[in-house]
């Protein structure tokens, strides 16, 4: 009965969604009050509905609901709670009611905390969310209903997919999706402001962070992707440029472009038509994501659904949306007129440069992901496109970002000196250099990647701390020591984020570069070297796990003759999936991971295993979390959360409804 009142519950809310993706664009456009206040009601009750639909699934594979097809597909009654909770959205039809249900989560956010918007342009704004949400219902209820039942319920159900039943993936999804679905906001907010024909100053403001969030959310999303692939897949590493992976990198790019866009909108009302563009391409980019998740046009670990049939219509969507806005910015691309005149050395001009870096990487990583769909269609060749090309293509333009993102945060606006903000930061780039050559002369026979990442790395983070210090003036120390405490949160937030970014840049590189791999036949009681380190396999055990089968290991490893660490890497068979997985054991430390996987026993008696040391492999991680609190510090800025100049007032040609 639960469940059949979620299903009913979806259906009400998609009729109210319909109500307030018509009603409030009339009231708009007549200015009829009543009118435009039915979407904050609407967009109230569309979450709550939603809110009950997605609580009623999650009823139904809490108590293992097997009359319910998707819960027979997805899970198990042997498996952990946790994991029974997050099949929910482990799979297409429960993952898309979860984005459904962060989609009207935005939606009501802006009319719970919109008060300042002046009342068309949230009308116009919740509308266009609205539509959004008619399309992802439609495509719930008539293509992808997580509620249907079956005619005989089974005795159990098929668990569900063994690499998901993981904390990290558990969690990776909601992230991933609160960011992916966050650019609905803006993309909302750049269709309602060429509705109205007006982007000002105020427009960036209330814009800046519902992308910030986006952002924040993506960051972490990704991190926790990375990091899985990292310590799950067994494979020692933590990017593979997999499609799904850069279905969410590149809005990812797009939404960092807009973000510092968005910036020189509000400050002085200039690339008012590219900022409303990256709006667009930001959701569009996230469209094209869900797309390759879910078709099955490209083939990833990752991917939800192998559905070509489903896939058309996620293509249709993105097809309305992105052909109906990019039509719309053509019609009023002439009203976007920029106030702002800058010159070409300025803090405007930098962020010009930033957003074409950014840009251009973006579609750099859609070309490498398209190509090959591309090539089997219209050249009927079969085509791969790896780690090679991207790591070539993509570096690049990353590096040139980092060299002049120090620089280009501390230009002043409007009109800058070039050499008055250089000179300051020369003893950072001579450190930055001298640590590249220290790491090139310490290093034997490898690549320049890690002493440039070091360099570049260093760079980032030590530009980051001066622009942070140069804000507190020219006074004393310790005078300036106490302003650093009352600096605004966005500048402490814009330093935290590109400090993690330096240091991402250092891990990577260093990882990439400096990773040391051993894979041999070891008998038990047998000690090799790997690096400075010593290995011994002491023993290999069957263990019986919750709802898996494990073969276990205990392996030590040491160093100098003293033992470091005691590993407990596993091979694990889940019976009713009938898939194995690997776990790896993983010795974490500042500079460096111990990373063990054991492998299938061989006919003389030992085991497969490889060993990695992966240098800064933590500072990967750490990197991300450091961008992602930055973004969060920023959106706690009191200015970020009051729009600028609005007011709470009707505009003039407002007049009752008829």
């Amino acid at each position: 009965m639960i469940t059949e009142l979620g299903h009913f519950a979806l259906i009400l809310a998609f009729g109210i969604a319909i109500v307030q993706m018509v009603v409030p664009l009339i009231g708009a456009h007549k200015g009829w009050r009543g009118w435009m206040a039915v979407a904050e009601p609407a967009a109230s009750s569309q979450f709550i509905l939603v809110a009950f639909s997605f609580a009623a699934l999650t009823y139904a594979f809490v108590v293992s609901d097997f009359s319910l097809r998707l819960v027979f597909l997805n899970s198990h009654s042997a498996k952990p709670l946790i994991y029974k909770i997050t099949g929910v959205w482990g799979n297409h039809e429960g993952s898309m009611l979860l984005w459904l249900l962060i989609l009207v989560l935005f939606g009501a956010s802006a009319a719970w905390f919109g008060s300042n918007l002046p009342a068309t342009l949230r009308a116009r704004v919740l509308a266009v969310q609205a539509a959004v949400s008619v399309a992802f219902y439609a495509f719930i209820l008539f293509t992808s209903n997580p509620f249907l039942r079956l005619e005989v319920p089974p005795f159990d159900g098929q668990d569900l997919n063994p690499l998901l039943q993981d904390p990290g993936l558990a969690f990776h999804p909601p992230f991933l999706y609160l960011g992916y679905v966050g650019l609905s906001m803006t993309f909302s907010f750049a269709v309602a402001a060429l509705i109205e024909g007006k982007v000002d100053a105020a427009w960036g403001r209330w814009v800046r962070p519902w992308t910030l969030a986006a952002w924040l959310f993506l960051t972490v999303g990704i991190g926790l992707g990375s990091w899985w692939a990292y310590y799950e897949l067994g494979w020692g590493g933590f990017w593979f440029w997999d499609p799904v992976e850069n279905a969410s990198f590149m809005p990812w790019l797009i939404a960092a472009a807009l973000l510092h866009s968005a910036i020189v909108v509000e400050k002085r009302e200039a690339l008012k038509a590219w900022t409303i563009l990256l709006a667009i391409l930001a959701f569009g980019f996230s469209l094209l994501g869900t797309f390759i998740v879910r078709s099955g046009v490209l083939t990833s670990v990752h991917a939800f659904a192998n559905d070509p049939e489903r896939g058309v219509y996620i293509l249709a969507i993105l097809g309305i949306f992105l052909g109906g806005s990019l039509t719309l910015f053509a019609f009023r691309a002439s009203a976007l007129e920029a106030k702002g005149v800058f010159a070409p050395v300025s803090r405007e001009s930098a962020l010009v440069l930033n957003n074409i870096l950014l840009a251009v990487a973006c579609f750099v990583v859609f070309f490498g992901t398209i190509w090959p769909l591309i090539a089997e269609m219209a050249l009927d060749r079969v085509l791969s496109v790896g780690p090679p090309f991207f790591d070539a293509a993509f570096s690049p333009f990353f590096m040139a970002l980092a060299v002049i993102l120090p620089v280009g945060s501390m230009l002043a606006w409007k009109r800058g000196n070039l050499a008055r903000v250089s000179r300051p930061l020369w003893p950072f780039a001579v450190l930055a250099v001298a640590l590249c050559g220290l790491a090139f002369a310490l290093q034997t026979g490898r690549s320049a990647l890690g002493p440039v990442g070091v360099a570049l790395g260093t760079w980032v983070v030590l530009g980051a701390g001066y622009d942070l210090w140069s804000r507190t003036g020219r006074s004393a120390v310790a005078e300036r020591l106490g302003r650093l405490t009352r600096l605004p949160r966005a500048d402490w937030g814009k330093f935290v984020a590109h400090a993690g970014l330096g240091i991402t840049i250092i891990g990577v590189a260093g990882h990439l570069a400096w990773q040391q791999e051993d894979i041999r036949v070891a008998l038990p009681g047998e000690r090799y070297t790997v690096g400075a380190y010593e290995v011994e396999l002491r023993d290999v055990a069957a263990v019986q796990g919750p709802n898996y089968q494990s073969t276990m290991a205990t392996i030590a490893m040491y160093r100098g003759g003293d033992q470091v660490a005691l590993l407990q890497p596993e091979k694990r068979f889940y019976p009713v999936a009938g898939m194995p997985t690997t776990e790896a054991a993983i010795h974490n430390g500042f500079l460096r991971d111990l990373y063990i996987v054991i492998g299938d026993p061989q006919e003389g008696g030992g085991w497969a295993v490889r060993t990695y040391i992966k240098p800064f492999a933590n500072w990967i991680w750490g990197g991300s979390i450091l961008m992602a609190l930055g973004g969060l510090i920023s959106l706690t800025d009191r200015r970020l959360r009051v729009a600028a100049g609005a007011r709470k007032e009707a505009p003039p040609e407002a007049v009752p409804a008829e």
